[in-house]
């Protein structure tokens, strides 16, 4: 892979950027207080925002690493943070990458977190060069596998008692997309 780090992607309703201090309020109202966002995450509810200011310092701090890859989630029309979309899982021996999201359940349903996904996607394939793109979900949660399969990445099956969440040990929805599908899927739509 090439990495280039957290660059700025923007979309129609969104601005994915790097975190900055200035976002630990609104990070801790808009989602990592939310046990709504938590049911089927792997980290708890942030109680207090000491929680979110700590992490957030450590994402920021990461940032000076070339293979780390976390964007806040901009909402233009609010100028503020509503979500995160990460690289949470990467196996460099095969270029794959595993995404992750969380955005706060005020603004669910709104194609937000698509929108993010998609944003992303032609980022990893043509600038970072990965070859596999994943991501999975847990089964109770089929909204999450919705947002991937808007994405184009393809149901490869459900592990079993392969994950663990808030809820305890789940089973696995996994999901991914090859950059060869992606950029024959891309030739396509340019004849």
């Amino acid at each position: 892979m090439e990495h280039k780090g957290t660059v700025v992607i923007e979309t129609e309703r969104l601005i994915l950027r790097p975190f900055n201090i200035n976002d630990i309020e609104f990070a801790f109202n808009n989602w990592t207080n939310d046990e709504k966002v938590t049911e089927f995450l792997r980290w708890s509810t942030h109680k207090d925002i000491s929680v979110t200011q700590k992490i957030l310092k450590e994402w920021i701090n990461s940032y000076t690493e070339k293979n780390y890859y976390q964007w806040a989630i901009e909402l233009k029309e609010i100028a503020e943070p509503v979500g995160a979309i990460s690289v949470v899982g990467m196996n460099e021996k095969i270029d794959m990458v595993q995404i992750g999201y969380a955005i706060g359940s005020k603004w669910w349903n709104k194609g937000i977190t698509s929108e993010a996904f998609k944003a992303i996607i032609p980022f990893l394939f043509e600038e970072v060069k990965v070859q596999r793109i994943e991501s999975q979900h847990d089964p109770n949660n089929p909204n999450s596998g919705k947002v991937m399969l808007k994405n184009g990445l393809t149901f490869e099956g459900i592990l079993r008692h392969a994950d663990w969440s808030n809820k305890g040990i789940v089973d696995a929805s996994i999901y991914s997309l090859l950059a060869e599908d992606y950029f024959n899927k891309k030739s396509e739509k340019k004849i």
